[in-house]
């Protein structure tokens, strides 16, 4: 029955967060997040600009989940069957929180990073800029070139198969930030190690073919160089 006043929409409003923190143990895991970042936020006394980002990173998250909950409900309820269509409304809906987790989680990254890493020698500001901005970003336009070039290659899914290998790109580019991102010599041979199991690993287990791991190990190590070259 359609709500009368906008306490009853309110109820109904509780009663939908209720009842989707109840059905999806996502939701409640994003919900214990955002305890703890506020939890953390308080702890250090971080500034109001940088408390209000945590927050809104926080909402957002929230936000994408039960959205995708609820896309999830009205599929369910409009077929019982398989359709390719449903598939692909639940995969984009639970695309968008994917999205905006790794945004929350690159935004509680940049706002905490001075708080919790050893640099408190000095004041912390949100101005300043935190260690591995530029690992994190290359490693970012990482991801986000191997997404578009699997989409306009069309050939694969998302972790098995297609060009390029997306955890060969990954890998070689936190090798590569290893050893110019202040590291030892001895600890970026063993990173660079790490990278090319990762990449064979893709290759015994027949997911990749030699030349798509060899490009995912080439985009991932020449990003990165040139995002170093160009903002270090």
């Amino acid at each position: 029955m359609k709500p009368t006043s906008w306490l009853e929409s309110l109820n109904c409003a509780i009663e939908g967060i209720i009842w989707a923190a109840k059905s999806e143990r996502h939701i409640r895991y994003h919900f214990v997040a955002a305890l703890a970042v506020v939890f953390l936020a308080l702890f250090f006394k971080i500034s109001a600009l940088e408390f209000f980002l945590l927050v809104l990173a926080a909402v957002l998250v929230i936000f994408a989940e039960l959205m995708n909950t609820a896309i999830e409900t009205v599929v369910d309820l409009v077929t019982d069957d398989y359709h390719e269509l449903a598939k692909r409304a639940k995969d984009v809906a639970a695309g968008a929180v994917l999205v905006t987790s790794i945004g929350a989680v690159i935004l509680g990254y940049l706002v905490l990073s001075g708080h919790i890493f050893p640099l408190f020698h000095s004041e912390p500001t949100f101005g300043k800029e935190p260690q591995g901005t530029i690992p994190v970003g290359a490693l970012l336009i990482v991801v986000i070139l191997v997404v578009l070039l699997k989409s306009h290659y069309n050939r694969g899914t998302p972790l098995h198969g297609g060009v390029p290998s997306g955890h060969a790109a990954a890998a070689f580019s936190i090798a590569v930030s290893t050893f110019l991102f202040g590291g030892s010599f001895l600890l970026g041979m063993m990173v660079l190690l790490l990278a090319g199991l990762v990449s064979q690993s893709r290759l015994l287990m027949k997911i990749h073919t030699p030349r798509e791991v060899f490009l995912g190990a080439l985009l991932g190590t020449v990003v990165t160089l040139l995002a170093y070259l160009f903002f270090a």
